[in-house]
């Protein structure tokens, strides 16, 4: 037993000491968890900015301004005042995304009880920024609407709501992403560090004095996934204190950052086992990608990181589940935004290590009888 830790302890310097030889992958290494993240949140957010918007105000009155003065920044422009004539012009030329066209005697008939209308024309052209932008609008305007059907009717009206978001109270899309962005990472780095140690060593004709040294599979394996683990775990809890929690501004206690390590240690387990039988898997380089690649995308996209899982096919739904991806996603979402302790997390920290154990079992299988071959 000493033997094997001695063994898999200079194995893993060995790996150390390649690893940082390399200033190709410890420079992919730096930038895909500071600015690859930062870039990835920043330029790809869901929420509404800086839309343009004009009114054609026909009623000029309190509401009508009241109304105006609700479209606020970031999320709109300062809308413009048009004419009526001028909407064609405008909406062909694409100039306003959003076009408000309040009716004369607006506010009168709506405080003589009538349902007067208000036209929203959108330019579609910009789908997702439209279908964002009218939901926001219906919003705004319902809840100033009923705010001035109160001060000036003196009631309250039958029913009143009070809504209350848990864990991200202002809706924002960064809070999400760059914690899913930041996983999203770690599984990809990990697949590529784990399975480029085993193809180096074969490229560089290291895998024969592998062959004469009194070490076993385990060893070398081992040596491997720690080697890489230490690495993207100390990188990644950087990334999340540094780029997600100070650069984007998402709110993460720190106390959740020790349980958070504990299951990126885990997942580093499963996917670089995986890695590794990839790897062995495939003779080259190239191949290795071309196999890497799309076992990445396919995982990512069915982790609910991209898309709700919940929004997937039935027999999709329930494949999933034994994905490490998917488990550490649902993982993260628990620890870092609801803050949850290990008694109610533990059922993923057990899926996470067991599929690594399977996947490390079949890799150490198929490296032995690799090693057997080269012998």
């Amino acid at each position: 037993m000493w033997l094997w830790i001695k063994n898999t302890f200079h194995l893993t310097i060995k790996e150390f000491r390649s690893l940082f030889s390399d200033p190709v992958l410890l420079g992919l290494i730096v930038y895909i968890f500071t600015f690859g993240v930062w870039t990835s949140v920043s330029a790809s957010s869901t929420e509404l900015k800086n839309a343009a918007i004009a009114i054609a105000d026909h009623d000029q009155s309190t509401l009508s301004k009241q109304l105006r003065d609700s479209l606020l920044a970031p999320n709109f422009k300062p809308p413009i005042d048009i004419t009526i004539d001028e909407i064609d012009r405008h909406m062909d030329t694409g100039r306003y995304t959003f076009v408000l066209d309040i009716p004369a005697n607006y506010e009168k008939d709506l405080l003589a009880g009538y349902t007067p209308k208000i036209q929203l024309l959108v330019d579609a052209t910009a789908m997702t920024q439209a279908a964002i932008g009218t939901a926001y609008i219906q919003r705004i305007f319902g809840s100033e609407i009923q705010k001035f059907m109160r001060q000036n009717m003196q009631q309250e009206g039958p029913i009143r709501s009070a809504i209350q978001v848990l864990y991200n109270p202002n809706h924002s899309s960064q809070w999400f992403m760059g914690a899913m962005q930041v996983v999203g990472n770690i599984s990809l780095i990990t697949l590529l560090l784990s399975g480029a140690a085993v193809i180096r060593e074969r490229e560089r004709g290291t895998i024969e004095h592998l062959l004469v040294m009194p070490v076993s599979s385990s060893e070398i394996a081992l040596a491997k996934i720690i080697a890489n683990g230490i690495i993207i775990l100390t990188v990644a809890l950087l990334s999340i204190y540094f780029v997600v929690h100070i650069g984007l501004d998402v709110p993460i206690r720190m106390s959740s950052l020790p349980l958070f390590a504990l299951g990126i240690a885990a997942f580093l387990f499963s996917m670089a086992s995986l890695g590794i039988l990839l790897a062995i898997l495939a003779p080259s380089m190239p191949q290795f990608g071309l196999l890497c690649i799309p076992v990445y995308i396919v995982m990512y996209m069915l982790s609910g990181a991209a898309a709700p899982i919940d929004n997937m096919p039935t027999i999709i739904q329930m494949l999933t589940q034994f994905s490490p991806q998917t488990v550490l996603s649902s993982f993260a979402q628990e620890v870092l935004f609801k803050h949850a302790d290990i008694s109610l997390v533990s059922t993923h920290l057990i899926k996470m290590f067991a599929a690594g154990a399977i996947f490390l079992s079949i890799a150490l299988l198929q490296f032995k009888s690799m090693l057997s071959r080269q012998g």
